[in-house]
């Protein structure tokens, strides 16, 4: 299974390694993945700020982000990523795929705000992960695919970087020029990032989707097993849901994603206690630290976002 071990003899623990190997690449491609949402959402709102006079001040905030700090948040996230356990990153794409449907049922088109896709930050990660786990599972060559696909998803993550650094840098005044060819497609197609981003995650989440409840069903040995897991699961996750979307309606300040992620990882590791493995409790605790530190990244555009949206309802 391992090809790039397949060549060297038999060491114990040389599997396990590889496994780890694995793991990791499998969370560098979530990595980057979350890392292009990133940039593309910093692009998509610092052009919007820039178009807008009353929104001068979270245009300096999106430019003053240190560009250092991304090759950080992306080894952080790897390793996190790396570190959850297929079950667990499978219960999160599953609860972030419901929150996000029931929310688009709800709210409408407003359901399409840009908060919404850096909220799924940390469920893309997973999802990337589970789908990886899931689609090259027994295949011949599967360390190999992982590098290919870990080294073209670091291309496109360290392309769409520079686009951002350029578009904060340079976009003011090589679209008032007519100067630059990507700062002038920029200007008349940069509000079709939104739409290209839900298409993306929509194909992400729909093949994370499946691919989670093909990873979860497989350690069961019977329907009744199963159907004894999927129903408090069920029953918990809608709850979830509608205390997450009625507060939503009731609130309007910053703090509101982060005391929706610890409700929704409480829920988790409350059913998981009943249910779980003592493996799924380490790894739910393990998905906060990478929820709270996808926010924390994302703290400038989420608030530009919450601004965005409380100026459109006004």
């Amino acid at each position: 299974m391992f090809s790039l071990g397949s060549w060297l003899p038999a060491f114990p623990g040389l599997a396990w390694g590889w496994a780890l190997l694995d793991a990791f690449l499998q969370g560098l491609v979530g990595a980057c993945a979350v890392s292009v949402l990133c940039s593309l959402m910093k692009v998509y709102l610092y052009i919007q700020c820039l178009n807008s006079p009353e929104r001068q001040a979270e245009k300096e905030a999106i430019r003053a982000q240190r560009a250092v700090l991304e090759p950080l948040h992306v080894l952080v996230l790897t390793g996190v990523l790396a570190l959850v356990g297929s079950r667990v990153a499978a219960l999160v794409v599953l609860e972030f795929s419901l929150r996000a449907v029931s929310t688009v049922l709800s709210l409408g088109k407003d359901a399409h705000s840009s908060q919404l896709y850096l909220l799924c930050q940390y469920s893309l990660g997973c999802g990337v992960s589970c789908g990886l786990s899931f689609l090259l599972e027994g295949a011949p060559h599967r360390s190999w695919n992982l590098l290919l696909a870990a080294g073209l998803a670091g291309l496109l993550a360290l392309q769409c970087r520079r686009l951002a650094r350029h578009v904060c840098a340079l976009y003011g005044l090589h679209s008032g020029a007519r100067y630059c060819g990507l700062c002038i497609l920029l200007l008349s197609d940069g509000h079709r990032i939104p739409a290209l981003l839900r298409r993306a995650l929509t194909v992400a989440f729909a093949v994370a989707d499946l691919a989670a409840v093909e990873l979860i069903n497989r350690d069961f040995l019977s329907a009744a097993e199963a159907l004894r897991f999927w129903t408090p699961l069920t029953i918990c996750y809608t709850l979830l849901v509608v205390y997450m979307q009625e507060e939503a309606r009731q609130s309007t300040d910053g703090g509101l994603v982060f005391r929706t992620v610890l409700v929704r990882m409480g829920g988790l590791f409350i059913l998981l206690l009943t249910v779980g493995r003592w493996s799924d409790i380490l790894h739910v605790l393990v998905s906060l630290l990478g929820e709270l530190w996808c926010l924390l990244h994302a703290g400038v555009l989420l608030e530009s976002c919450r601004r965005q949206v409380s100026q459109g309802h006004r």
